[in-house]
């Protein structure tokens, strides 16, 4: 977040709160994990109950007073709200607020996507996130400009500092371009594996429930775990073989929270959208989570926003190891499980069910396939799932879930008797 000669930022959390809102201390603890991520430490809070937020400066002319004397008494060098301020309010409140900085939680998120996008894609998701949230607020971010350090401030804000609107207009314009190419080759991927006919099981949660543990614990693979907000943005997709030889992919990628900046929500489209094509959803709980049911209801909003509603879901209550005699259901799913990615307590339990709801969503196929038609033998094997097989004078003797395209050239050899 800094350069090595700069200290950590000293900054005030903000927040309005208005009836029937959520906890506002809940809602500042979120932002202060953030702000610890994105390399800032906390000095303090200031909540303000209002009917609504101050359209110009998003709190109240008194509670500005009391911010800047509160700021200079823990010798803060900035706030971060908790909304995103529209270009009014970023410009009033920096004005008002001089010389400490204003920034809001929509940057210190793009801030820690920027510092944690590793792949080409990631980046340019990122890229284009900041100069769309950046392109409106040119004139209230120019004072930031001229220091080049602190929340906010990394990717493309340290190379483009002195662009104009114009500037930005063409460089999102490329960006654009540069998705829509990775997108098509994202839907090449994406035929290429569903001519495979290989179920895709989706991952999701709320940032930092345990998705990236969950996916090493099952497929073995080695995708970076850390104890803190989207370490993970990259979609990972990894290969399972159950113990009937089926093999499963399971995808992994960025992790939701609350207010997610509809500019990231946008621009990682491509990336969130291998949810749109995954089998199963299998959304990820902390178990040991006090606000786990408002994080789940994040999810669900999210998930509808992106238009996935009408997949099966299982809803895994992670982190089952820190809690005792306790059995915790959603109602709204297709199955709800116990486990611990990190013990692997459980997880025999969660393929079994994974396994359970594809082979109702697959043809069973009870027949007899000639010898003389092995290339379906091949086929059952590679692309269902083998129950059992039996070789006998007239073929292989299969009893197999199989996908729909395979249906209609098995029908002449089906028995209609279970092996």
């Amino acid at each position: 977040m800094v350069n090595n000669d700069q200290k950590p930022e000293r900054v005030i959390l903000v927040c309005v709160t208005t009836e029937g809102s959520e906890d506002p201390e809940i809602l500042l603890d979120e932002l202060a994990e953030l702000v610890e991520t994105a390399g800032g430490t906390e000095v303090g809070r200031v909540i303000q109950n209002r009917e609504n937020a101050s359209p110009a400066t998003y709190v109240g002319k008194g509670k500005i007073e009391e911010i800047a004397a509160y700021a200079k008494a823990q010798d803060a060098t900035g706030i971060v709200c908790d909304d995103e301020l529209s270009p009014s309010q970023m410009r009033n409140l920096s004005e008002a607020l001089e010389p400490l900085r204003v920034l809001d939680r929509t940057m210190v998120i793009l801030d820690i996507f920027a510092d944690h996008a590793s792949s080409s894609e990631g980046k340019l998701e990122v890229e284009l996130a900041m100069l769309r949230y950046r392109a409106a607020r040119i004139r209230s971010l120019a004072g930031s400009y001229d220091r080049q350090y602190g929340m906010g401030m990394r990717g493309p804000g340290e190379k483009k500092l002195e662009t104009d609107r114009r500037l930005i207009k063409d460089r999102i314009s490329v960006l654009t371009g540069e998705l829509k190419n990775v997108s098509r080759t994202r839907e090449v991927t994406r035929t290429l594996r569903s001519k495979k006919s290989l179920p895709l099981v989706s991952i999701v949660g709320y940032t930092n429930a345990g998705k990236s543990t969950l996916l090493n614990k099952l497929t073995g693979s080695d995708v970076p775990e850390e104890d803190k907000l989207f370490a993970t943005l990259d979609t990972t997709i990894r290969s399972f073989m159950t113990v009937t030889g089926q093999e499963i992919l399971f995808s992994d990628t960025v992790g939701f929270i609350r207010k997610l900046p509809h500019h990231l929500v946008e621009a990682f489209r491509s990336t969130l959208d291998e949810a749109r094509y995954a089998d199963i959803i299998l959304q990820v709980a902390d178990a040991s989570d006090p606000e786990i049911r408002a994080k789940m209801k994040v999810v669900r909003e999210t998930l509808e926003h992106l238009g996935i509603s009408d997949k099966p879901v299982i809803t895994v209550f992670n982190k089952c190891d820190k809690l005792h005699l306790v059995d915790l259901n959603d109602p709204e799913a297709d199955a709800s499980l116990m486990i611990s990615a990190k013990t692997g307590e459980g997880l025999e339990k969660l393929t079994q069910t994974v396994e359970r709801i594809l082979s109702e969503r697959r043809y069973c196929f009870n027949g007899i396939i000639p010898y003389t038609d092995g290339s379906l033998t091949s086929q059952i094997r590679a692309k269902g799932q083998l129950l059992s097989e039996e070789y006998v004078p007239e073929g292989v003797k299969i009893s197999a879930f199989v996908p729909p395209e395979l249906v209609g050239r098995l029908k002449p050899f089906e028995t209609g008797e279970e092996n």
